[in-house]
């Protein structure tokens, strides 16, 4: 049967409404695809906007107290893994701190009592017999803090001569001199207060020299910034060297050590250009309960080899806690630590905008996990718990959710969410390393220690820009090595510097000698307390 122009018709609409199926379905397609770029897209932006004008702090302000306390431990590996929806625990009210009043607040500075004698002869005779009033008691009207500017002041050491007087007629008289005390630096006009000043402005205030050189001249004195430069380093060189190189051996004999590292530019490295990358390394001690040691150490390139040399002479077993970069491979005979903070830092980052309170996200999950750790972390701190108590507890609590973790890791797909892949693979790269401060309760869960050492590095980067020479490099690294340390035991930095110039440590003093200039000695801490009423000044005694 012949078909009807009707039909024909009909058919070739279910042919065009057939193929604009397609094209929707297409479309539909490409737009899902295109919106999820664009998300991710977006997702890039805001990070890159917080990166560079948000705050750094990693803290979440929408985590709720006991999210996972109902974590599970898989019981097989096949079987996925059940992610249980965290409580909703109502967070308790803090009590708002009360305000300190002026004498908890300058505690640490000298006070003393002026008399206000503002009343005239006349004001104090007695309006009804004529008498002269007498003072009956005092009382406290008011307190202000007053500021006392530094000053330069040149003093002239005047050396005498000595003579016999009974052999002063004779073939031979007898003569002898008061030479002094040798300079700080020979053939200069720097002293011990100066130099302590200018360098507690530097690597306390992070002021650089030409700054500082301008300040000078505000008090009529030219000094250079050139000669401020030569004293650094010479002083350096004669009187920091063998007190870092002590704080050095001290460190070698621990047994838990925290690294980082940061670029920095210098100028006049032979053969490299002034603008190759040369670095800061940051060692120090970890949370053993002993002294703490904070080191910094200059190096011209970052390879992995100027941080075994930095370490050769440590007992092998060692814990070291370091970042993920792979030059730490390097010291061998240790056991490395991974910090659980940089995991956590790459998943929050992986998180979309808008979906950080989207429990059904990896990364969200993947937060959890770590949250987990750091709240369990927190709790024993505020029980106070011993080292061994930590190890114990570590092991019944937070090896479950490791398990946990690296069986959820197996089962994670990025797709298309570029930064949770690269989450992934650098929690895959370091599976090895994620239980090993399990071992020991001394041992850290993060390396945030060491990045908050590393941080006075980059705000004086930021002011000093660059060292001019691998000298002067060496001898910041020193200078920031004596200033934390003075920090991390609360010292007067300026009263410290100027200590240790007075007393001028040197090669020839053995270990015990410089232990008494080191900042755990009470004598130090006696005098270079933050609570002592010296007051900062370049003026000699």
């Amino acid at each position: 049967m012949t078909k009807s122009s009707r039909d024909i018709q009909l058919l070739e609409l279910k042919d065009m409404i057939t193929q604009l199926n397609i094209t929707i379905k297409t479309l539909n397609d490409t737009i899902a695809r295109q919106q999820t770029e664009n998300d991710n897209l977006k997702a890039e932006l805001a990070w890159f906007r917080q990166k560079m004008f948000g705050s750094s702090s990693e803290r979440r302000t929408d985590v709720i107290a006991g999210q996972l306390s109902l974590f599970d431990t898989p019981a097989e590996e096949e079987k996925p893994v059940e992610l249980i929806k965290p409580e909703t625990v109502e967070k308790p009210r803090k009590s708002r701190r009360k305000k300190p009043t002026l004498k908890e607040q300058f505690k640490d500075i000298p006070t003393r009592q002026v008399l206000a004698d503002t009343l005239s002869a006349e004001d104090k005779i007695c309006p009804l017999c004529g008498s002269e009033m007498l003072a009956i008691g005092t009382e406290v009207i008011r307190s202000e803090v007053v500021y006392t500017p530094p000053k330069l002041e040149r003093i002239e050491y005047i050396a005498a001569t000595y003579a016999c007087p009974v052999c002063k007629d004779t073939e031979e008289p007898q003569f002898i001199k008061d030479n002094g005390r040798p300079a700080l630096i020979p053939g200069s006009y720097a002293s011990e207060s100066l130099l302590a000043y200018i360098l507690y402005r530097k690597y306390g205030l992070y002021i650089p020299l030409y700054r500082q050189e301008q300040d000078f001249l505000q008090m009529s004195a030219p000094i250079s910034r050139t000669s401020m430069a030569h004293w650094i380093i010479t002083a350096c060189q004669e009187y920091m060297q063998p007190m870092y190189d002590y704080f050095h051996r001290e460190l070698l004999k621990r047994r838990f050590l925290m690294m980082d590292e940061t670029p920095i530019q210098v100028l006049k490295e032979e053969g490299r250009r002034a603008q190759s990358k040369s670095y800061f390394w940051l060692i120090r001690t970890g949370e053993d309960g002993l002294n703490p040691i904070i080191l910094y150490n200059y190096t011209s390139t970052r390879a992995g080899e100027n941080a075994k040399k930095f370490l050769d002479g440590m007992e092998p077993g060692f814990y070291l806690m370091a970042d993920g970069y792979q030059g730490y491979n390097k010291v061998k005979e240790t056991k490395r630590c991974c910090c659980w903070a940089h995991i956590r830092r790459y998943l929050l980052e992986a998180i979309p905008k808008g979906q950080e309170k989207d429990y059904s996200n990896p990364a969200v999950q993947g937060v959890l996990y770590c949250n987990k750790l750091f709240e369990y972390e927190r709790t024993y701190k505020e029980k106070g718990l011993s080292f061994k108590q930590i190890r114990n507890r570590r092991l019944k609590d937070q090896k479950p959710v490791i398990e946990g973790f690296l069986a959820w890791i197996k089962q994670i797909n990025p797709g298309s969410n570029g930064k949770l892949g690269k989450a992934v693979t650098y929690i895959k790269n370091r599976e090895d390393f994620l239980m090993t401060y399990l071992e020991d309760g001394r041992c850290s869960l993060s390396n945030n220690l060491s990045e908050n050492s590393i941080r006075p590095v980059t705000v004086g980067r930021k002011n000093w820009l660059f060292s001019d020479t691998p000298d002067g490099a060496s001898a910041n690294a020193l200078y920031l090595t004596i200033v934390e340390m003075a920090k991390a035991y609360e010292l007067n930095l300026y009263e410290y510097l100027k200590y240790l110039f007075e007393h001028r440590p040197n090669r020839n003093m053995a270990d015990d000698e410089l232990a008494k200039l080191a900042p755990w000695n009470e004598d130090v801490q006696e005098r270079c307390g933050k609570g002592n009423e010296q007051n900062v000044s370049v003026q000699e005694s």
